[in-house]
């Protein structure tokens, strides 16, 4: 039998016969290893592409998922159908209407839909709308929140309080009250109620707030006015983007209970 000797290979490396403490399997699968690393350009470090800030004209990327700062609460989750901007504001048809796409772009980041960490404390299943963030919550399990920019009563007309969704429409009728028609008399066309469609200012779905069991006349709706989310521009209800509030409405149809609410 031959001594152990170390043995030299064509790279130049020396490597030991078996019975040492690396064995000649494996530093050549080492080698390999190296060598393969060496061909894609990796290395120990890992370089990732910059997430500096970007001009306003390059912030989304090709499949229009929007990289911008999304305020003091940061998305954790990612679902395309609620971080991605061109699937979220397409166009859709819905029970025979059209919905118009919406220019997201023209939008604050912050009024876009999307998950972020839950800050209101209450119990999963339950909608929170925060006047002064102009932000409507559906508390989720998990920690996790869905985040819609809303738009909401003039000052003065706001309501605020603890109730609950009694129900829902899609595409309701819009009926202006007595008093609303006295300041616009041109609404005195609609005082039976303006049949559902694009223009109809409640939009493609609504929410019917109560409270012990009475009509507040407050309703968490649809509007065709998108660029009006973040504002004060409502006579007290709460509107959401079309396609915003049909995601709400699927998600409160498929609550097995009655919806609360909280506005504040």
């Amino acid at each position: 039998m031959r001594k152990p000797q170390d043995q030299k290979l064509s790279s130049g490396a020396t490597i030991s016969e078996p019975g040492y403490v690396v064995s000649r399997r494996t530093v050549l699968s080492g080698l390999g290893v190296m060598t393969l690393l060496g061909a894609s350009g990796c290395s120990r470090v890992l370089e990732l592409p910059s997430l500096e800030p970007l001009e306003p004209s390059a912030r989304l990327s090709p499949a229009g998922v929007d990289h911008m700062s999304t305020g003091a609460i940061p998305p954790i989750s990612v679902d395309s159908n609620i971080t991605d901007n061109g699937t979220m504001y397409a166009s859709m048809s819905d029970n025979g209407f059209v919905i118009p796409a919406i220019p997201y772009q023209k939008v604050k980041p912050e009024f876009r839909r999307q998950i972020v960490i839950d800050p209101t404390g209450e119990a999963p299943g339950t909608i929170v709308v925060r006047l002064n963030e102009r932000h409507l919550y559906w508390v989720q399990e998990g920690g996790e929140a869905i985040r819609y920019g809303v738009g909401i009563g003039k000052a003065g007309f706001e309501w605020s309080g603890r109730a609950e969704i009694q129900y829902t429409k899609q595409w309701p009728t819009w009926t202006p009250p007595k008093e609303m028609i006295a300041r616009k008399p041109e609404l005195v066309k609609w005082t039976d109620g303006q049949p559902g469609g694009p223009d109809n200012p409640l939009g493609a779905r609504a929410h019917y707030i109560y409270k012990d069991g009475h009509d507040t006349g407050y309703r968490v709706h649809g509007s065709p006015e998108w660029w009006t989310i973040g504002t004060q521009a409502s006579s007290g209800c709460v509107r959401m983007i079309n396609q915003d509030v049909i995601d709400l409405y699927n998600r409160v149809k498929a609550s097995p209970t009655k919806v609360p609410i909280v506005v504040a």
